[in-house]
């Protein structure tokens, strides 16, 4: 009989370990963040890995309190496929409402890699009402699509750089190539793509057209182009002195490789997906050097010592995976979402969406990035400045292989190098 008793206080001390907020973070229900992007690619690959990396820092220090509960965060992960040539936006779809059905996530971090699959999955997300952070797709479309309807689409707000600012930090590139050698003769080459067309577009509009630059060719590239020697020719032909290139497609980065080969007189400024990472200097045969390009946001595939929480994110991300981080595009900001996430979760003590989306909205959050916060369009605010905004960065490869960042002053290390051939016109 006594036996029996022990036995019975035994299980009630294990059952009331398990129910007693605080004891045992594990123990309470776990709170789904959904990942659905293209996941076979480098962008949506590490930011998902950056996901997890979060959620593990925050469950490792007992989770996200809800109601006076701690609960830990959990990863569900779906391929989109929205990256992907010849997929159409309908597959995506089907698998961005597949996951909400299926895991009911309190909320979507990630999210469609395509702007044109953000734009159409804004009405599935507000039909089941998820909070969303996206961190890659890039039109300012969904913004205006917001703002037509902020009641309806209220849930989708975006971590990462949209096009409007990395218009800003393309003409800050080229204002300071101006300023420095006198240049004023660009040749654009861009994806055929939603959010490459819309940069190429902002920036002859609100910079080239207005400073006085001539643009001696714009060439559009389908998804999957790998020869891009016909442009680079054009652009040699018609005096180009800078080449624009706006590009997310792995085969991009042949663009590169072919300038330097080529050795065309020009100065190669813009962003190239696969030409960001430490890891392409081996890729391109090292034939890369004196091109510049820009990282999207600060902490994605490069960081600076004048930003600590940025070094810290990157020098982690290597550590827990056993190698750096390559995108230029997504990683920072899903990392930091995660962290937005749930300091909004906390502040507003529930689940409940439409608390987390007014919660979301007061963010102001010093991180790998700098510092975050959305505007009315939901759109994190990107400017120059990492104390006052998340900032964008743009380096140069170097003749040796290091990447050096030229912009923005906040954050420089060096000042541009002419290609071989090239000269300044001051």
């Amino acid at each position: 009989m006594n036996r029996f008793v022990v036995l019975l206080s035994i299980m009630a001390v294990t059952i009331f370990s398990f129910v007693t907020p605080g004891t045992n973070s594990y123990a309470a229900e776990p709170i789904i963040i959904a990942v659905p992007t293209s996941l076979g690619f480098l962008e949506g690959k590490e930011s998902h890995r950056a996901v997890q990396m979060a959620v593990t820092e925050i469950n490792a220090k007992g989770g996200v309190t809800v109601g006076g509960v701690k609960r830990p965060f959990k990863v569900a992960a779906i391929d989109i496929r929205d990256a992907a040539r010849g997929v159409p936006v309908t597959e995506a779809l089907l698998g961005l409402e597949k996951i909400i059905l299926e895991k009911k996530p309190a909320a979507i971090v990630v999210g469609p890699f395509r702007s044109e699959a953000l734009m159409a999955g804004m009405d599935i997300i507000a039909k089941y009402k998820v909070p969303m952070l996206g961190t890659i797709a890039m039109s300012p479309g969904s913004e205006k699509k917001l703002k037509g309807d902020p009641e309806k689409y209220k849930y989708v707000f975006r971590t990462c750089l949209n096009a409007v600012h990395l218009v800003k930090y393309l003409a800050g590139t080229m204002a300071l190539i101006n300023k420095e050698f006198g240049f004023n003769k660009v040749y654009v080459m861009h994806q055929d793509v939603a959010w490459a067309r819309a940069t190429a577009g902002f920036v002859k509009k609100v910079y080239f057209d207005k400073a006085g630059w001539e643009i001696v060719g714009l060439e559009a590239y389908p998804t999957g182009t790998s020869d891009f020697s016909s442009g680079l020719m054009k652009a040699r032909a018609k005096g180009a002195q800078v080449i624009m290139p706006i590009f997310d497609m792995p085969q991009s980065g042949i663009l590169v490789k072919q300038w330097k080969t080529m050795r065309v007189p020009a100065i190669m400024t813009g962003f190239i997906s696969p030409l960001a990472g430490s890891g392409a200097w081996k890729i391109f045969d090292k034939k890369i050097g004196g091109a510049i390009n820009n990282i999207f946001e600060l902490g994605s595939a490069i960081d600076s010592a004048k930003v600590p929480q940025s070094k810290i994110f990157y020098d982690k991300y290597k550590r827990t995976y056993g190698k750096a981080l390559q995108a230029g595009h997504g990683p920072a900001p899903s990392y930091e979402s995660v962290y937005i996430l749930a300091e909004a979760i906390e502040r507003a003590g529930s689940l409940d969406p439409d608390a987390i989306v007014a919660e979301l909205e007061k963010t102001d959050r010093n991180g790998v990035m700098g510092r975050v916060r959305y505007d009315e369009g939901h759109q994190a605010i990107f400017g120059f400045d990492p104390k006052e905004t998340a900032v964008s960065t743009v380096f140069q490869w170097t003749k040796t292989g290091k990447r050096v960042i030229v912009f923005p002053a906040s954050i420089a290390e060096g000042k541009i190098e002419l290609p071989p051939g090239l000269k300044s016109l001051k």
